[in-house]
């Protein structure tokens, strides 16, 4: 089977290729922005005329798209996660190989959620800012494509590699500042949301049984159980083996002890507009006040329904949060 993997150099699209590379059936082509890209094109900038004379000389049966951006301003948003995906669509439809795309979506497109409930594939999206809009409008563009294609919603991916800017990586580089510098007290705002956390790696084995089924449509992937990012605090303490106290600043009178023996204090929602979701650039400096209550534009909870994928992919997650939390803190604790 002959992939081209778009976005091989990303968070999510790194273990895809090693996934993809592990199966001796699949011949991959990584195609992306970055030097380390078999073939370099720009999916928010390129023609989709180029990327169909590339299709037409490669002939790709699956085409995974895991580029895309996660930051920056709606504008920027929009070029790399609505247009790229246009661009895609189109030069397939051009193409005369007939490859399935297998497109990787996200949780932010599906917004807030009620707290207690799992998010099924047939929920009506509701995002709350800019980047699930702009995902979400990819995945639409994908489903009304008329192509041979499947969506997978991913919700929060946690694992080796996490981001520096993500609010476990976030957890991580406080928790090693705090263990370096002797810190008896480590004070962490906005953990009372709660998210379903799935590892990346079993996120890549998704993309791969997506690849090799006949799926269409939308279909979640997550661990199907939310956590609260005050429980993970604890684990992650617990991994690193650090025993000092984790405090929640101005949380409200009478806030509810965790679980975990060192975590206090629900937070307040003003300093979860600081610490949740994707950290500011320089390019949103001057943007307009935030208009939601949770940067992420996904409320307090999140939590998916995962039968899908279960159903129709024969797909369940495998590895568990602390885990994925152990693997965090390893990369974390090599800065020390």
């Amino acid at each position: 089977m002959r992939v081209l993997l778009i976005g091989s150099n990303g968070y999510l699209g790194r273990f895809v290729a090693d996934r993809l590379l592990a199966d001796p059936a699949v011949q991959l082509t990584a195609l992306g922005r970055g030097d380390d890209a078999d073939v370099r094109f720009d999916l928010a900038t390129g023609s989709p005329g180029a990327l169909t004379r590339f299709l037409d000389a490669v002939h790709p049966g699956v085409v995974v798209n895991c580029a895309g951006a996660t930051r920056g301003g709606a504008r920027e948003l929009t070029r790399h996660n609505t247009v790229a995906v246009a661009t895609v669509c189109e030069a397939l439809r051009r193409s005369g190989c007939g490859a399935r795309l297998v497109q990787i979506g996200c949780s932010a497109e599906y917004g807030p959620s009620q707290p207690g409930s799992s998010t099924a594939e047939d929920a009506v999206p509701r995002p709350g800012g800019p980047y699930g809009v702009s995902k979400l409008a990819a995945t639409e563009l994908v489903l009304g494509s008329g192509l041979d294609a499947v969506v997978l919603r991913v919700f929060s991916p946690v694992g080796p590699g996490t981001p520096a800017g993500s609010p476990l990586g976030r957890l991580a580089e406080a928790m090693r500042r705090a263990m370096q510098s002797g810190d008896g007290e480590l004070r962490l705002g906005g953990l009372g949301a709660q998210r379903d956390f799935v590892d990346v790696r079993d996120v890549a084995r998704a993309v791969h049984a997506a690849s090799l089924s006949a799926a269409q449509g939308v279909i979640n992937i997550g661990s199907g159980r939310a956590v609260r990012l005050r429980d993970a605090a604890g684990i992650l303490a617990r991994v690193a083996g650090y025993g000092g106290a984790l405090t929640e600043p101005d949380g409200p009178p009478g806030a509810h002890a965790s679980p975990s023996p060192h975590v206090s204090h629900a937070a307040h929602p003003a300093h979860l507009r600081a610490t949740i979701g994707h950290p500011r650039t320089d390019s949103d400096h001057h943007a307009p006040p935030v208009a939601y209550p949770y940067p992420d534009g996904c409320g307090s909870w999140q939590q998916a329904d995962v039968r899908t994928a279960r159903d129709r992919l024969g797909w369940r997650p495998r590895i568990n949060l602390e885990e994925s939390l152990a693997d965090i803190w390893m990369e974390a604790a090599c800065r020390i």
